[in-house]
């Protein structure tokens, strides 16, 4: 059975990107991130699913520092629409609701719904979207609503008060797909090479009193016209001053052009590490 495990409760976006990615995995909800590396570590499940960033609200940082920590590798990646809506039980009404539970970004993304439509209700963070509409369900307060996808609504038997009340309608998370191997990668890595929508991802930490490093670190890729598609840095805990830095770029690791790069790369490094080769994701 292909288990892949998400974070948060069932109907949570995490889920609906998984059966988009996998439509015969059986997704397994998770109580955190950290629980969704530790289960691929230990072979609990086969795979993981966890966002990355959000188009709007940035990185998920804790998800890029347990990259790090655990020796995962990024299989596939897959970007899902997040469309807000605003649940709660039967018979309550917009004018009626004084609480409203989501995560911080849900809250933050819908901001602006919020402030013109319910501005006597208090928006108070929970750990997930599907978690707060299954909190609303089971709370005995008629005035409290939840902001979750349509899917959690059907599952926890709310009704929907509003619907698509992002602020932005350009909402997406792009989310990573882990495994233990890379011969467990999604099917297409091959065909993805073929056709050039193939991304690398890597991690790594600068050699000490280098002049330029950074910049000398990208142009490797600059001198062989790799694109590069992100670069986010994360401190070193208990170096201040000092910085890791994950890079997404264009192309397999074992072309190459992308395989010299990342040789000459590590001329420059004190840490590398390869985190993947995959699909890039539509």
């Amino acid at each position: 059975m292909d288990l892949v495990a998400f974070q948060g409760e069932v109907g949570a976006y995490s889920e609906e990107a998984v059966r988009r990615l996998l439509p015969a995995a059986v997704p397994r909800a998770c109580p955190s991130f950290e629980a969704v590396f530790e289960a691929v570590s230990t072979g609990a499940v086969t795979r993981g699913l966890v966002p990355i960033e959000n188009s709007l609200f940035g990185s998920v940082h804790i998800n890029y520092d347990l990259l790090m920590e655990h020796d995962l590798w990024i299989a596939g990646e897959t970007q899902l629409r997040i469309r807000h809506h605003l649940m709660a039980k039967a018979g309550s009404t917009l004018p009626g609701i004084r609480r409203v539970y989501s995560h911080p970004q849900a809250l933050g993304q819908c901001r602006a719904y919020l402030r013109a439509h319910l501005p006597q209700a208090e928006a108070i963070p929970a750990y997930d979207t599907a978690g707060a509409a299954q909190m609303v369900q089971q709370l005995p307060d008629p005035d409290v609503a939840a902001i979750a996808s349509v899917q959690a609504a059907h599952e926890y038997g709310l009704t929907v008060l509003a619907a698509g009340i992002e602020t932005n309608q350009q909402n997406y998370t792009r989310f990573l797909l882990l495994v233990q191997e890379p011969d467990t990668a999604v099917p297409g890595l091959a065909s993805a090479e073929a056709g050039g929508s193939c991304k690398t991802s890597i991690v790594y930490t600068l050699q000490r009193n280098v002049p330029g490093g950074l910049f000398k670190s990208l142009a490797v890729f600059a001198l062989r016209e790799i694109d590069l598609f992100k670069i986010e840095s994360r401190p070193l805990i208990g170096e201040p001053g000092q910085y890791r830095f994950y890079l997404d770029l264009d192309g397999a690791a074992h072309t190459e052009p992308v395989q010299r790069a990342l040789t000459h790369l590590q001329e420059l490094t004190d840490q590398f590490k390869l985190l993947g080769s995959y699909p890039a994701g539509s």
